[in-house]
């Protein structure tokens, strides 16, 4: 009897240590599969939309492996002479893009830009606001790059209508960038690694301190660091410190310079509002968009900046922001055009407020992703705050 109980006390820890490890295999099974599909989300995010394509009956009378949800901005030769298309995008390679909207008396500027950009495999995209497209055609680079031309209007309002990111799938990263920048000490390659290495999903560089125009503090570059996710700052309207969770303070780039994940950019297009083309009041929502953590996710890379020159050339002259520009009023009617792109601007602000209050209060499932940060903030920097006492 001794025997027979000896037997099953030696059994019993063997059976937990065995359920324990089987347990532990499924569990290490499934959260792979899990990772695997998040990564293959991010890597096709199209393939969802193909799936719901068919499940809607649209595609039933096509064969699954003829479609294709995605396409891509790579120029086609009319003919090769191999078999396979020389052009064809190799999917191992990495492949960016930079879109920009572009006026002819921002060429020379605009050529320094894009000459920076080519050697790194970037398709290039220019959007023609000013209808001026055949002067451009002596640039060695113009026929390799994707012109479009509507006149007058913003690049928000191209980027919506072009930019679909079914159209840009592609591409691990796209850099929607004004015109006005100056890229003197600024290497997309060496950007790329550290936004990459940094887990950074919506980015931009920093703002060279000399820049005729700054308006937010966290753009600036900061000259000892590598990258920074937030700043600090006590003047001004707005105050940032350890307690700020938020834009303009950490989690924010601005809409002259951002550069977006392709996972990034497939929320972003949706976030764009297709009427309202300034695109004011967009980048405090981007952070919505960095796939997690906006703390985290978003950053300024300060060891590769620009600097922002403020020339205003749509509705402009194409001179910096400070000048006089008599001649665009009499041909705008006695109008100042800046001053009514600013109305504009400042209308549309507002407007896009009230919509994402209303889509917030209407939205019953919805559950703000930051609201818990907000509320773990305080008992944190309290704790910070005794630490850096006790150092004193």
């Amino acid at each position: 009897m001794q025997g027979k109980c000896g037997f099953k006390g030696t059994q019993l820890p063997m059976m937990v240590a065995l359920c324990t490890g089987m347990l532990f295999i499924v569990y290490r099974t499934t959260l792979f599969q899990y990772e695997h599909t998040e990564m293959e989300v991010k890597m096709h995010p199209f393939d969802s939309i193909k799936e719901s394509a068919f499940a809607s009956g649209l595609l039933n009378n096509l064969p699954r492996g003829i479609v294709r949800p995605n396409s891509d901005m790579e120029l086609k030769p009319l003919w090769s002479s191999s078999s396979r298309s020389k052009t064809e995008v190799d999917a191992s390679n990495r492949r960016y893009l930079l879109a920009m909207p572009v006026g002819i008396t921002q060429k020379r500027n605009v050529d320094t830009v894009v000459q920076k950009f080519l050697p790194e495999n970037f398709t290039v995209m220019l959007f023609h606001y000013d209808g001026n497209l055949d002067g451009w055609w002596d640039l060695e680079w113009s026929s390799k790059a994707i012109h479009i031309v509507a006149h007058n209007q913003t690049k928000w309002w191209f980027a919506k209508r072009f930019l679909h990111p079914a159209v840009v799938s592609i591409y691990d990263y796209i850099f929607l960038w004004d015109e006005d920048l100056g890229v003197q000490h600024f290497n997309p390659a060496r950007y790329l690694d550290i936004v990459r290495s940094e887990g950074l999903e919506i980015s931009q560089p920093a703002l060279d301190p000399n820049s005729t125009e700054i308006h937010h503090r966290i753009t600036i570059r900061a000259r000892m660091k590598k990258f920074h996710r937030r700043v600090y700052d006590v003047r001004g309207k707005v105050k940032c410190s350890d307690s700020s969770d938020g834009p303009p303070c950490t989690g924010f780039v601005e809409g002259m310079a951002p550069v977006f994940s392709r996972s990034a950019w497939y929320c972003a297009w949706h976030l764009i509002q297709n009427d309202l083309v300034h695109g004011w009041g967009m980048d405090m929502k981007l952070g919505y968009c960095a796939q997690g953590d906006r703390t985290k996710k978003v950053g300024v890379v300060d060891r590769e900046y620009v600097v922002h020159k403020g020339i205003q050339s749509l509705g402009g002259s194409g001179k910096k922001s400070s000048s006089n520009d008599e001649s665009s009023k009499r041909h705008s009617g006695g109008l100042d055009p800046r001053m009514e792109i600013r109305r504009q601007s400042t209308w549309e602000l507002q407007i896009f407020k009230d919509r994402w209050n209303k889509a917030v209060k209407e939205d019953k499932f919805w559950v703000d992703p930051f609201r818990s940060i907000r509320r773990r903030k305080p008992i944190s920097d309290r704790r910070d705050k005794e630490k850096r006492s006790h150092h004193h």
